[in-house]
């Protein structure tokens, strides 16, 4: 008579040979040429499907149902503490409905270093399958380009609870409570109405030679040029490099109310330096901390 141990270990060889011929009739089903699809990226910048290749022949798209679906959030959190792994194999993009202001700021918010592409004046999602009843669905699409550049759609798969792409679940269900009523988190910072971004802003005083240094010895990535200011990146925090000889150092804070949070902290001693708009202004706290705070579009 078996143990419960030797059952579980049968079944876990069953699942594993499962996967694998799920994984065979998946890559069975033929390639098929798509279209080389224009985006806007999360920083405004035009892009094609062929410029997402980057220098890999495989590409990875996540369909996300964007920012107002948590779940989707708890999936793309996961895709970004591997991120690096995945890049060192294939180009790697997240798709959503989302505009791409909002998309920036909901990245920044959430420390994600990879790039994200708007699908919302094109008709990519629903070409590859991921519209259907004119409803988003999550998901991961991959593709690969031959020499002449052409575009294939390889193999796809749905996102749910449970499923591979997602290791929370699995981990939940090991629990006595299981997986069942859990919510996700809203905000990476549960302790105050701030949530830190991945964006800080620095003041150089010779700023050509400020970029050389922090890009050919330090090993920061160009991304964007501004008229007085460069962003750089690195490990997925962003730098905005500004010829400033005052040298100041800004981090930033997102917050859903910014009325309430510039109450409170002027009511605590700070000082409001420059205000962009009525939703974004620079702050300087009583003990010398200089940072940027802004309400997310959405």
């Amino acid at each position: 008579m078996t143990t419960i141990q030797e059952q579980i270990n049968a079944l876990e060889q069953e699942i594993f040979q499962k996967k694998k011929q799920l994984l065979d009739l998946r890559k069975s089903v033929e390639e098929r040429l798509v279209s080389n699809y224009e985006f806007v990226t999360s920083s405004k910048q035009q892009t094609t499907l062929l410029d997402l290749f980057g220098d890999k022949n495989e590409l990875f798209v996540i369909h996300n149902m964007g920012r107002g679906c948590s779940y989707c959030t708890m999936w793309a959190d996961g895709f970004n503490g591997v991120y690096h792994h995945l890049v060192a194999k294939a180009g790697f993009v997240l798709a959503s409905p989302d505009e791409p202001s909002v998309q920036e700021d909901f990245a920044a918010e959430r420390k994600w270093q990879f790039p994200m592409v708007s699908v919302k004046d094109n008709s990519f999602t629903e070409d590859v399958g991921f519209i259907i009843e004119n409803q988003h669905y999550p998901g991961v699409s991959t593709f690969r380009k031959d020499e002449y550049n052409n575009i294939y759609l390889h193999t796809q798969a749905f996102f749910g609870p449970g499923d591979d792409y997602c290791v929370p679940w699995h981990l939940f269900d090991l629990l006595p409570s299981g997986s069942e009523n859990v919510q996700t988190k809203r905000n990476l910072n549960s302790q105050s109405a701030f949530q830190l971004t991945n964006n800080i802003a620095i003041g150089v005083k010779d700023y050509e030679n400020a970029l050389a240094f922090y890009k050919e010895v330090i090993g920061m990535k160009g991304e964007q040029i501004f008229e007085n200011e460069t962003k750089l990146t690195m490990s997925g925090t962003s730098f905005f490099i500004e010829n400033n000889p005052a040298n100041n150092v800004h981090f930033e804070f997102a917050v859903e109310d910014i009325e309430a949070a510039k109450n409170l902290l002027l009511d605590k001693g700070c000082q409001i330096t420059k205000e962009y708009s009525a939703k974004s202004v620079m702050i300087e706290d009583p003990f010398g901390l200089k940072f940027h705070l802004f309400e997310p579009k959405k």
